[in-house]
């Protein structure tokens, strides 16, 4: 029948109109809703990377004659300091990646000012404390000494070895390595010493724990690059990561990590540093975000702290924390694993952390350790970090159990690895 041909062909054409209208729907709304997601993403990127007003700021401090480092003239003059790709996560702590002539880094300045000792955002003293207006004019090198020392005994507690440690920072302060401290120099060294990260990198520097320092220009400061980073995982660029699924994520970050010996020796090296920040040399520094991305390690697989923001010293902490009010314990929270807990007598937190750094860290390590583990370690190795994230930091036998859980945990993965070129 041609009229029923007609329309069935009409019918055929009105199914296809409204599924290529469906389609271009669905299409446009794909494209509209991409785009949203790309400009608040690019907008948050712009907003976060603000490493050229940083440099503009430093460079006029320096041309004011008001600052003074090894990294001024290259920054400010020469144009050999440059800051590449942007690792900024908080706006306030600027974070580049840099080349300075052959050398690569990363390069590290401070912006905004942050409430002093705020426990919700920074345990970092405030900009305005490190504006540059200490020492003063007419500081003899011998006050500025006494000046370093104080702050140091104020930040660890009255340890040995601060006189040693207060040379050094006089060391680092001569930049032009002329033999003398210039007031811009002081004043450099004055606002770095300030920084939790600086601090802990002069504390750990026999341990080789933390990159570098390769030079400074004020509190801009450039630190030797970790060529490894995250401590496992895939860094993608941010356009691509919206996109991806928290899952999938975290299974894509479990297939892109090194040889189960490589991950042995890092682990080790994770360890270890706990141990020198726990009642090290220069007293107790509590790690207040243990996570892959605050690591990194080098080629020869050593472990290097890649953010030490939130690794502070726990004479320091513990004041602070102290003076937090609070109704819950989830309001003295520190950073992402540093909580105490509330006494609502007071309605104030209390100083100790319920989890000391070593049951955090095998938190942080377990998944990655475990996976591709030996058949012939893994039940102990799985024993022993479970043994680990059960640690509590109030009990009376705290520091004799995390010593030997520690010791056992490096004796168990040296022994698999010490026959191998991997150790």
């Amino acid at each position: 029948d041609p009229g029923s041909s007609v329309e069935s062909r009409w019918m055929r054409s009105a199914r296809f109109s409204y599924l290529h209208m469906k389609y271009l729907f669905f299409s446009w709304l794909a494209v509209l809703v991409g785009s949203w997601i790309v400009y608040v993403e690019y907008s948050s990127y712009t907003e976060l990377c603000r490493g050229h007003d940083c440099k503009i700021s430093i460079c006029d401090k320096y041309r004011k004659g008001v600052i003074d480092g090894s990294a001024c003239s290259s920054l400010c003059e020469k144009d050999t300091l440059y800051l590449g790709k942007c690792f900024t996560a908080k706006a306030n702590s600027q974070v580049y990646s840099g080349s300075w002539g052959d050398l690569e880094g990363v390069i590290k300045c401070q912006m905004e000012e942050v409430p002093h000792y705020d426990l919700g955002n920074e345990m970092e003293p405030k900009k305005e404390v490190v504006a540059f207006n200490k020492p003063i004019r007419g500081t003899s090198v011998e006050k500025f000494r006494e000046m370093i020392l104080n702050h140091l005994k104020a930040k660890v507690g009255d340890q040995a070895n601060l006189a040693n440690l207060a040379t050094q920072v006089l060391s680092i302060a001569d930049a032009n390595k002329d033999g003398h401290i210039s007031l811009p120099e002081a004043r450099s060294t004055w606002a770095l010493l300030q920084l939790n990260e600086f601090l802990l990198a002069l504390v750990l520097q026999d341990r080789e724990h933390t990159p570098k320092l390769l030079g400074f220009c004020g509190d801009l400061y450039v630190m030797e690059k970790v060529p490894h980073s995250p401590l496992f995982g895939i860094s993608l660029p941010w356009i691509i990561e919206v996109w991806i699924p928290t899952g999938l994520r975290r299974r894509m970050d479990q297939l892109f990590t090194p040889s189960w010996p490589h991950k042995a020796k890092i682990s080790i090296g994770l360890l270890e540093l706990v141990e020198d920040v726990f009642h090290g040399t220069f007293g107790s520094f509590l790690m207040c975000d243990v996570r892959a991305t605050s690591f990194g390690y080098n080629d020869r697989h050593d472990l290097k702290v890649m953010d030490a923001q939130y690794i502070v010293p726990e004479a320091i902490f513990q004041e602070d924390i102290r003076q937090q009010r609070c109704d819950v314990d989830e309001d003295c929270l520190y950073g992402a694993d540093c909580l105490t807990s509330c006494d609502l007598t007071k309605h104030r937190c209390t100083p100790e952390v319920t989890r000391p750094n070593l049951a955090k860290a095998c938190e942080a390590l377990k998944d990655y350790i475990l996976r591709g583990a030996p058949s012939d370690v893994r039940e102990e190795l799985e024993k022993q970090l479970y043994a680990c994230i059960a640690l509590k930091g109030s009990t009376e036998h705290m520091e004799i159990e995390h010593s030997l859980i520690l010791n056992n945990l490096k004796t168990l993965l040296w022994k698999k690895i010490s026959h191998t070129k991997d150790s």
